[in-house]
C-alpha cells in the first residue's frame, strides 16, 4: 500500500507516481512528493512541512527514515535522510547526498550533491556542506565552496554531460533533461 492507512496525508498535498507513506506519518498542506523517475519513500511518524518538495530523479529516490521533520519549504531530491533527522524550513538537499541519522540541517542549509551529513552533525543555519563527508561552510566563502563543489560534477552526476564536455553545456543540459521530463510527463 502506498500510503499506510495511519497515515494522513492533506487534500491540497501532490503525489505524483510512486510514492510510499509511513505509518503515522503526516504531509502537510501544499507539499509535492513526485517521482521523477524514482520513488520518494517516507518512513513511520515522519512530518513533512507546508509547502516541502521531495522529488525522485532518475537513479536515486528520495529516501526518508522514521520520525523525521522536514521543514516548510524544504527542497529534497534524489537524496537519503536518516531516521530522527530535522531539515528545517528552506534547507535543501540535493542528489545522492545522505543525511545520517540524528542529524540537522536548519533553515536555508545547503547539502550539496554527493554529499555526506555524519550521524549526529549539524549543517548551520545559512551554512553549505559539500564533499563526504561533508565540509562545512558560511555561505561567504565561495572559493572553497567551488573548490570543494568542482570536483562532484554537478552537471554531469545529474544530467550526464560531465563539465567541460560539451561546447554549450546548458544546451546539452536543457535538451536531456527536458527529453526525459516530456517522457514522464506523457505517461
Amino acid at each position: 500500500m502506498p500510503v499506510d492507512a495511519e497515515a494522513r496525508v492533506a487534500r491540497s498535498a501532490i503525489l505524483n507516481g510512486d510514492v510510499r507513506i509511513g505509518a503515522g506519518s503526516c504531509v502537510l498542506d501544499g507539499a509535492v512528493l513526485s517521482d521523477h523517475g524514482a520513488p520518494v519513500i517516507i518512513g513511520r511518524e515522519t512530518i513533512v512541512m507546508e509547502g516541502a518538495v521531495l522529488r525522485g530523479t532518475p537513479h536515486h529516490p528520495v529516501v526518508i527514515g522514521d520520525h523525521v521533520i522536514v521543514g516548510a519549504k524544504a527542497y529534497l531530491t534524489g537524496c537519503t535522510i536518516g531516521s530522527r533527522t530535522f531539515v528545517a524550513t528552506n534547507a535543501s538537499v540535493f542528489t545522492g547526498a545522505v543525511v545520517e541519522d540524528d542529524a540537522e540541517v536548519r533553515i536555508g542549509a545547503i547539502v550539496h550533491l554527493r554529499t555526506r551529513i555524519l550521524s549526529g552533525t549539524t549543517v548551520p543555519i545559512g551554512w553549505v556542506a559539500v564533499g563526504d563527508p561533508a565540509t562545512i561552510l558560511p555561505p561567504d566563502r565561495h572559493d572553497e565552496i567551488w573548490a570543494a563543489m568542482e570536483p562532484l560534477d554537478f552537471p554531469g552526476f545529474v544530467f550526464g554531460v560531465p563539465r567541460g564536455s560539451v561546447d554549450e553545456p546548458m544546451v546539452e543540459i536543457t535538451r536531456r533533461y527536458a527529453r526525459t521530463l516530456r517522457g514522464r510527463l506523457a505517461g
